[in-house]
């Protein structure tokens, strides 16, 4: 359990919030490149860390993202024309291009010079995974930007399912990083078998374990932590232990352990203080990664059946998130088809912000219990000046990834050799150390 007071400091993002401060220290993804993939196209609002946004994408395919409203009268740009090298707002059609330069005042005489003396807020911008970046920290310290573990090449195959849910960040990223929750509540879609360790299916995804209590071990880094949930396998139970090892790149990025096929990530970017844009992706060789329409049919995620043109969810608390009790009695666990809309069931039903100081932990929460004290540590040595987690020398490894895979007892799971999955035969890239980014 968490004081009423350390809950706040861990989950409040907006204003002059220390977490939001944080995360600002990092490049931060505002929305995905395919919301805004057509030259003077509609745009789109968005919002991080409380601060409403507009992106769009000019006639000469570079993308913005500004401050949602006009400089003038502070009207919204979403509304706006996207027309010729820039945005023009609809009230009194002052244009303004992807760096913030207002380029005409149709509404004031030529003579007044006030074009000259204008400048909108506009923040550095990288496409890159999929995702439309941006760096939100101080305007004279912009870092290189750094390709993250979930996308270390350009041609990587990345697919991204995108929701946006009404409740705080953090909840969200323990439920990703909460290995013992996978055996109850997608126990109808993680399914038990008789394999030498994860597989997937059209379907589902099968798991060499029914041990529903894994052993939870956790080593902390520079970057975040790692951990391992150590279960009994179904075949060799007695000389070997079925290990899931997933690691938690702060701020609020999840390496979740893969499959025989493709590697999983996610990432939970705060909107502001209770709602939060959920990231859930597959990615690896595109001979073995399932494209982003398979991917988001198989989560049931898909724009237009399970969420609206905004990527909201259409199951939501009104409706029970479509559960059928039915299911219920044949057999299904949940009753909530698609694994991820278990999640979001979960997540939702804990409140905006949950109410940490009610909660009675035990010993499989090894790992929510080390992202709450890592983080509310690290946070407070940001406040005294120090480097924030995750940045510059602290970044996470090349060769940190998550991994799962069935091992010899005397086997220390934090020796263990791996690397994320790829096809065989095939080399894997490597991570470039940086790359440029407009500004």
């Amino acid at each position: 359990m968490l004081s009423a007071q350390d809950n706040e400091l861990l989950c409040r993002v907006t204003g002059d919030a220390p977490m939001g401060q944080l995360m600002r220290k990092h490049w931060t993804p505002v929305c995905l490149i395919e919301e805004v993939a057509e030259p003077d196209g509609a745009p789109v609002k968005a919002r991080i860390y409380g601060e409403d946004l507009v992106v769009f994408r000019d006639s000469e395919g570079l993308v913005g993202v500004l401050d949602e409203k006009c400089p003038h009268r502070r009207a919204s740009l979403v509304y706006g024309r996207n027309e010729e090298g820039g945005l023009r707002c609809l009230y009194h059609g002052w244009k303004m291009d992807v760096q913030g330069k207002v380029l005409e005042m149709v509404s004031e005489p030529s003579t007044s010079g006030l074009v000259e003396k204008v400048r909108h807020k506009a923040y550095p911008v990288k496409e890159w995974g999929g995702m439309v970046w941006a760096w939100f920290g101080p305007a004279n310290e912009v870092p290189a930007f750094a390709p993250p573990a979930w996308a270390p090449t350009e041609d990587t195959r990345v697919s991204i399912a995108k929701v946006v849910l009404p409740c705080n960040w953090a909840q969200i990223l323990e439920g990703a990083i909460d290995s013992a929750h996978s055996s109850s509540l997608h126990s109808s879609d993680m399914v038990p078998a008789r394999v030498d360790g994860a597989k997937a299916t059209a379907n589902n995804w099968l798991r060499p374990s029914t041990d529903k209590a894994p052993r939870m071990q956790v080593q902390r880094g520079e970057y975040g932590f790692r951990y391992a949930a150590i279960r009994r396998p179904i075949q060799n139970a007695a000389t070997h232990d079925y290990v899931r090892s997933t690691v938690f790149v702060a701020p609020y990025s999840v390496l979740i352990p893969p499959n025989n096929l493709y590697n999983v990530a996610n990432v939970n970017v705060p909107m502001d203080d209770s709602n939060t844009a959920f990231y859930f992706i597959a990615w690896g060789h595109a001979t073995q990664t399932p494209e982003t329409e398979t991917w988001r049919k198989f989560l049931r995620q898909t724009v237009g059946i399970d969420l609206d043109d905004r990527y909201h969810p259409l199951r939501n608390e009104a409706n029970r998130f479509w559960q059928d009790r039915q299911a219920m009695k044949a057999g299904n666990f949940t009753g909530i088809s698609g694994f991820p809309n278990q999640d979001v069931a979960m997540w939702i039903s804990m409140g905006p912000i949950a109410n940490r100081s009610d909660e009675r932990l035990g010993a499989s929460d090894m790992a929510i219990v080390e992202f709450r004290k890592q983080m509310l540590e690290e946070l407070r040595a940001f406040q005294a000046g120090g480097v924030a987690i995750g940045t510059g020398e602290r970044a996470i490894a090349r060769g940190v990834c998550s991994f799962q895979a069935v091992v010899p007892k005397t086997t220390d799971w934090r020796d263990y050799e791996t690397t994320y999955v790829w096809a065989d035969g095939v080399e894997r890239p490597e991570l470039e150390p940086s790359y440029s980014v407009s500004v």
